[in-house]
């Protein structure tokens, strides 16, 4: 069922049938996933807590994965994250990583052939791959017209319900782990935030670095910020984040709060969809100014917006 539902809430069929699966991780061909993954400059990994290869807890890695899609045409890749559900096989992303507009902000639409790929690295899925049976997103996102932040960022963030793997087995049963979803939580915390960037956004130093590339597993850890927008692009209440130059395929990946290193668990509380600049006094910067640091913002989970989906995902299993 496409458009809006109870609670504004949007489902789309994607890979329902076999042959539709097998279509979808046809394409996914190991050049097709190369091509998505940046040249490494052959320097060695270079720890900060704004941005490092994740080497913690492999509970962790394994509930966390790449998103591979195609956008109007042209391949891309996200970040998504096992949630625990009652299907065991919900995953939580961006809603700019399953439903998008073109660049002029025209012609929405359902992306295509997702295919969620959890703990990958280095062109490997220790997993299996799962492709996605449907997509769940706030019917306010589908009206996006890629101009009215305002309006429109704080629906930024969807489900995808996926089929099982090559195994039969749903992917909370796979990887033998799910991080919690929290609703309504203090946007300022301290948190881990973590995605498969494919550069280092603010920081050049760092291109071509293994945890910038997409080849691996990156994240970033402190304490967030509220991004309020500039005078001529405001943004909505709720749009939080930590500094973090982790770029272009970290969107969709979890902040996660409340999180014990030690059995790689915590409560995933928002998603990472966009970045911003704060200076040491909190104010927000222009970028490449003196003093101005990158954060990665993303809204905030809500039981307002974020629960209706989460619940419509958890009984999206048989999508007809």
């Amino acid at each position: 069922m496409d458009g809006p539902a109870a609670h504004q809430v949007a489902v789309h069929p994607e890979a329902v049938t076999a042959a539709q699966q097998q279509a979808v991780l046809d394409y996914w061909t190991p050049a097709r996933i190369a091509a998505l993954t940046q040249p490494s400059s052959g320097n060695p990994p270079k720890s900060g807590p704004d941005g490092a290869s994740w080497t913690g807890a492999a509970t962790l890695s394994r509930t966390v994965g790449r998103l591979f899609f195609t956008n109007h045409g042209e391949d891309e890749s996200c970040t998504a994250t096992v949630v625990n559900s009652a299907n065991h096989s919900t995953i939580v992303t961006a809603a700019h990583c399953v439903n998008s507009t073109d660049l002029l902000g025209d012609n929405d639409e359902w992306l295509s052939n997702e295919m969620f790929v959890p703990g990958y690295h280095d062109g490997f899925a220790p997993y299996g791959k799962f492709v996605a049976r449907a997509g769940v997103a706030d019917a306010t996102w589908l009206l996006n017209d890629q101009q009215d932040a305002l309006k429109f960022d704080a629906y930024d963030q969807a489900f995808l319900v996926l089929n099982s793997n090559a195994a039969g087995k749903r992917v909370q049963d796979a990887v033998g782990a799910a991080q919690r979803i929290g609703f309504d939580r203090p946007g300022s915390a301290s948190v881990h935030e973590f995605g498969y960037p494919r550069e280092a956004s603010g920081d050049p130093s760092r291109a071509g670095l293994p945890e910038f590339t997409g080849a691996e597993l990156a994240y970033c850890v402190g304490q967030t910020r509220e991004y309020p927008g500039t005078k001529d692009h405001p943004e909505p209440r709720g749009e939080w984040g930590a500094p973090c130059v982790m770029g272009g395929g970290s969107s969709g990946g979890p902040r996660v709060a409340d999180f014990d290193p030690s059995s790689g668990i915590g409560t995933v509380v928002g998603d990472n969809t966009q970045g911003a600049f704060f200076d040491s006094s909190g104010q927000v910067c222009n970028a490449g100014t003196t003093s101005c640091a990158r954060h990665l913002v993303g809204p905030q989970f809500t039981s307002a917006i974020t629960k209706p989906l989460y619940k419509a995902a958890e009984s999206a299993w048989s999508v007809g």
